[in-house]
């Protein structure tokens, strides 16, 4: 099992294949042993536990040993998948050496082996998601700079707008994308930190070497060491989670809007083409947005599981008893998501295909009423802006009624040839001439990341 909240059958729809392998139980198990195996490191360095010990300990502390299903089950018994490990890594250490097998777990506690592996899933789940962010940032800004001309329909409400550059939108899915990478990456070195406090978070066992130990250890799995343990204190978890649901919040935006894009009634995008993709099992004509489709489901799970992660937070003085549990079945469910969501918006980002022809019709689909505020604000200089607003609001009317272009309406009201010309008209009816500072932004939002620091 991989998705403990989905059937296998349905995993690669809704996951990458990286986080699948990151997310695999045998990779899950094979860091809360490389836990172990520091532990032993750790402590032996400061002579907490004899040197002798940590060949046995750490040569035991590969996840092909051990049976996933013993471990399992076993955790029915124990509350946790932590209680059987240790059990059965002490049992294996003890062919090799039976008094090693006595520093096995020394002054660790259950919640330190799962909430550091935890760590270490989210570290390499991160580094994964970042490595997707980049192929679809990258993607997106080229996309940008190849259309920044290339006039569109602005839409709000989904109704036609104003023109704009397609280029304009592209960047904006660049710039979201990038301030997600951003987060990830701050969170990847402020919230992912090593636990390690033992029974109720004071490392007693260890006498006055707990904070020593602890020193060792994290230098050993290359974590960051809090001021304390953190056992019942969940915020940093609550943060990433709400990262990775922003996240897949902005790949279905992105999904929303391509999905649209590709309607038959609009046409304007379309998801990259491949044999078999997008098909219909009764329709040959159709061509599906099924990247889409995977990103919007996404979309809409990960909230709920970040609100699960969120609603955790709530524990019980120094261990909790429910909060800590329901984080692990949804933090994998989570990242799942997160990675099927991406995993979708990188391929349309690096094969997306648009077509102009398509754009320019749409923008005329109205005959001239999306350049309605260009006249506007520009005999609002002459008239005064109500004036102006309701005369160009009056002609459009009538170009609706009589089914004329809107220009051809406004070139014959002596009202508006009073002010501006034929050259004026033609100028204000170009698309490209009412795009504002849109050029700006688009170089601001595919400009080259900063270095953070």
């Amino acid at each position: 099992m991989t998705d403990p909240n989905a059937p296998s059958l349905l995993a690669p729809l809704f996951s990458s294949p990286a986080m699948r392998s990151i997310l695999d139980d045998r990779a899950r198990l094979q860091r809360m042993l490389d836990f172990e195996a520091a532990l032993a490191r750790a402590e032996a360095s400061v002579g907490v536990i004899p040197a002798a010990a940590v060949d046995s300990i750490v040569a035991a502390c590969q996840a092909k040993l051990y049976d996933l299903g013993a471990i399992a089950e076993a955790s029915v018994g124990g509350g946790n998948l932590a209680i059987p490990l240790v059990k059965m890594l002490t049992a294996q250490v003890m062919k090799a050496d039976e008094s090693a097998a006595g520093y096995v777990h020394w002054g660790a506690t259950s919640q330190d082996v799962i909430d550091t592996a935890l760590m270490l899933d989210l570290r390499a789940a991160i580094d994964a998601l970042t490595a997707d962010l980049d192929k679809a940032i990258a993607g997106f800004k080229a996309l940008a700079q190849r259309h920044r001309n290339q006039p569109s329909v602005a839409r709000t409400w989904l109704q036609h707008a104003l023109p704009m550059p397609f280029g304009l939108k592209l960047a904006g899915y660049a710039a979201a994308l990038d301030r997600t990478r951003d987060r990830l990456r701050r969170l990847r070195k402020e919230a992912l930190v090593l636990q390690f406090g033992g029974a109720a978070g004071t490392l007693a066992a260890l006498g006055d070497r707990g904070f020593e130990v602890a020193e060792k250890l994290a230098t050993e799995l290359d974590l960051p060491l809090p001021d304390a343990p953190w056992h019942s204190h969940r915020d940093r978890l609550a943060e990433i989670a709400s990262a990775l649901a922003i996240l897949a919040g902005t790949c279905g935006k992105i999904a929303r809007d391509v999905s649209l894009l590709m309607q038959t009634d609009v046409q304007e995008a379309f998801e990259p083409a491949a044999a078999g993709r997008g098909g219909s099992s009764t329709m040959p004509h159709k061509r599906n947005p099924v990247g889409s489709v995977v990103a919007l489901a996404a979309a809409t799970l990960a909230p709920q599981l970040a609100a699960t992660i969120l609603a955790a937070q709530v524990q019980e003085h120094e261990r909790a008893t429910g909060g800590w549990q329901a984080e692990w079945p949804t933090f994998p469910a989570l990242l799942m998501a997160a990675s099927a969501g991406l995993a979708a918006i990188v391929d349309i980002a690096e094969g997306l295909e648009i077509d102009p022809a398509r754009m320019c019709a749409n923008l005329d689909a109205t005959h001239g009423l999306i350049m309605a505020e260009a006249v506007s604000f520009a005999l609002a200089v002459k008239l005064g802006k109500s004036a102006a607003h309701m005369l160009v609001e009056e002609a459009g009317k009538k170009a609706v009624a009589d089914k004329r272009p809107l220009k051809d309406v406004l070139a014959g009201d002596v009202r508006v040839t009073a002010h501006l010309s034929k050259d004026d008209l033609t100028r204000l009816f170009d698309p490209l001439s009412y795009q504002g500072a849109a050029q700006t932004f688009i170089d601001r939002q595919i400009a080259p990341s900063k270095p953070k620091t």
